[in-house]
């Protein structure tokens, strides 16, 4: 089966300029996990769900247990209501903040008429969750995992 027999033609993308805020906004009104950056009818890049998140993680946190003081233990509810209010004015920031700083700029393409294992493998190979289909240079679909395993659970004629 061919990847034109289950991509998805309806693309919703974002340009490098729009504000993370904006990104987050399509991902989530169109019930979908990324998608791809187009600048001048051209993919300069990917932004998923899991650039969103990684906006949330802690420099500071190491993944190393930490056990308090006795007077730290006093300290912890202060620091954290500080460390809470930075947060909130470090998500507000962010979220003006312009795609092209967190989007993926390695992007991974697929031609329509590659098969459904051509998109398998690529997509275990590079780790991502979904491949732009480009004919000549131009964005024609988007392939995800999801329309992989329909095809491959899809009887053929």
């Amino acid at each position: 089966m061919k990847i034109k027999d289950v991509m998805n033609k309806s693309i919703i993308t974002c340009a490098p300029g729009d504000s993370i805020g904006e990104a987050a906004r399509l991902l989530r009104e169109n019930h979908i996990s990324g998608m791809p950056v187009v600048e001048s009818g051209k993919i300069v890049g990917m932004v998923s769900e899991g650039d969103l998140l990684k906006l949330f993680e802690s420099p500071e946190s190491s993944g190393e247990l930490w056990l308090p003081s006795p007077l730290e233990i006093i300290e912890i509810p202060i620091r954290s209501i500080m460390r809470l209010e930075e947060t909130k004015k470090a998500l507000e920031n962010m979220t003006v903040k312009p795609v092209r700083d967190i989007m993926e700029k390695t992007v991974h393409t697929i031609s329509q008429d590659d098969t459904l294992e051509e998109a398998s493998t690529k997509i275990t190979r590079y780790k991502v969750n979904r491949l732009p289909v480009v004919e000549k240079g131009k964005l024609v679909g988007i392939v995800a995992r999801s329309d992989i395993i329909k095809g491959l659970s899809t009887p053929q004629e």
